[in-house]
C-alpha cells in the first residue's frame, strides 16, 4: 500500500475572526492511499488550540504512518488504535481515517454514509458569520441570504449590536459560538437579550478549563442550551459534558476521524446529549468526511469549503441549505 502527503493551501473568500483571532488562508493536509489501483483521498485539518501545525502533520504523515498503516486497507480499527496509540494528532489521523474509507468505499463500489449503515440525509447547514464591526456583520448577513440557518461568532466588544444587526436582518434560526472568549458576568449580563433575541443556542462560551463558569451558566434560571466544542475532543469527554451542557459538537479533526466521530455521537446519545457536527476550514474533501455521519446529528456546521475561494476539490451539493453528500462511492469527493 502506497501512501503519498502533501500540504494544500485553502485561500479564504475574505478574512475570518473569531474570538482567537483572524486568518486570511488555511493550510490542511491531504493523504492520498493507493492500493490494488485504487486511491483514497482524505484531508486532516490542524486543531490550533492543541499546538497542532499541518507542517508537523505532514511530518507524521510521511516519517510515521507508512510503518503504521500496514497492508489491510479493511483493517480500519487496527489501523487507527495504531495511530492514536503512537501519539499522532487528530488532523494527521483524520486524513489517514479519511483516505481508508474513500479508498473501501471505491474498492466496494458504496458510498461510505451507506457502508456505516447510515443515510445521505442531514439538518440543514448553519453558515458562520465571524466577528466584524457592525456594519460588517449586517453586510454579510445581507449576503448570506440564501442560506436557512446562521451561527454568528462572538467574543468581541459589540457582540450584543451586531446580534441585533443579525436579527433585523435575518428571520431564521441563529446560534452563536464564544469559541472560548466569553467569562460568566459577560454570559450573565448579555443572556436576557440574547433569550430576547431568540438565539437557538450558544457554543463554548467559556474557557474549556472553567468549569466553575458552565456550572454556574447551567445553575441560571433561564439561560441558553450550551454545545461544547473545545472541551469535547472525543467520546471519552462525554461524561464530564454531560454535567456542564446541553450537547457536544463533533469535529472529525479533534476526534481523528469518521471512526472517532461515530463514536461521539453514539456516547453523547446515551448521555441524553444533543449532537452537533461541525469542522475546521476544509475544502469539500474533509468537509465531505464529516458528511458521512451527518446524519446522526440534530444540528449541522459544515460550512469551511463555503468560506474558501476556488476549492480543490469537488463532489459535494448544497440543496436547500442541505450538504448533499454523493452516491458515489467513497467519500464521493474527487480532484477538480
Amino acid at each position: 500500500m502506497e501512501l503519498r502527503a502533501r500540504i494544500q493551501e485553502l485561500v479564504l473568500a475574505e478574512p475570518f475572526e473569531i474570538a482567537r483571532g483572524v486568518s486570511t488562508h488555511e493550510p490542511t493536509l491531504v493523504v492520498e492511499v493507493e492500493h490494488d489501483g485504487i486511491v483514497g483521498y482524505g484531508e486532516g485539518a490542524p486543531v490550533d488550540y492543541h499546538g497542532e501545525t499541518t507542517a508537523a502533520m505532514l511530518d507524521e504523515a510521511v516519517r510515521d504512518v507508512p510503518a503504521l498503516i500496514g497492508d489491510d486497507p479493511f483493517a480500519l480499527e487496527a489501523v487507527m488504535r495504531r495511530l492514536r496509540s503512537e501519539g499522532l494528532m487528530g488532523g494527521t489521523r483524520m486524513a489517514v481515517d479519511g483516505a481508508l474509507h474513500d479508498w473501501i468505499g471505491k474498492r466496494l463500489g458504496q458510498p461510505t454514509w451507506r457502508l456505516l449503515g447510515l443515510e445521505p440525509v442531514s439538518p440543514a447547514t448553519s453558515f458562520t458569520i465571524g466577528i466584524d464591526s457592525v456594519e460588517g456583520t449586517a453586510d454579510k448577513v445581507r449576503r448570506a441570504q440564501g442560506y436557512r440557518i446562521l451561527k454568528v461568532k462572538v467574543g468581541g466588544a459589540a457582540d450584543l449590536e451586531r446580534l441585533e444587526a443579525v436579527r433585523a436582518g435575518f428571520a431564521g434560526p441563529i446560534r452563536i459560538d464564544g469559541n472560548e472568549g466569553w467569562d460568566i458576568d459577560i454570559a450573565r449580563a448579555i443572556t436576557p437579550d440574547l433569550l430576547r433575541l431568540g438565539i437557538e443556542f450558544v457554543e463554548q462560551p467559556f474557557h474549556r478549563d472553567d468549569l466553575d463558569a458552565y456550572r454556574a451558566y447551567r445553575a441560571l434560571d433561564r439561560r441558553l442550551p450550551v454545545i461544547l466544542d473545545e472541551s469535547c475532543q472525543d467520546a471519552a469527554d462525554v461524561p464530564l459534558a454531560a454535567e456542564l451542557a446541553d450537547g457536544v459538537n463533533i469535529k472529525i479533526a479533534k476526534t481523528g476521524g469518521i471512526r472517532g466521530g461515530f463514536s461521539l455521537a453514539r456516547a453523547a446519545r446515551a448521555h441524553g446529549l444533543d449532537v452537533m457536527i461541525g469542522c475546521m476550514i476544509e475544502s469539500e474533501l474533509g468537509i465531505g468526511q464529516a458528511a458521512q455521519i451527518a446524519s446522526l446529528t440534530d444540528f449541522v456546521d459544515l460550512d469551511g469549503h463555503l468560506l474558501i475561494e476556488d476549492g480543490p476539490f469537488g463532489g459535494l451539493g448544497l440543496i436547500d441549505g442541505v450538504v448533499a453528500v454523493s452516491d458515489r462511492p467513497g467519500i464521493g469527493v474527487e480532484p477538480r
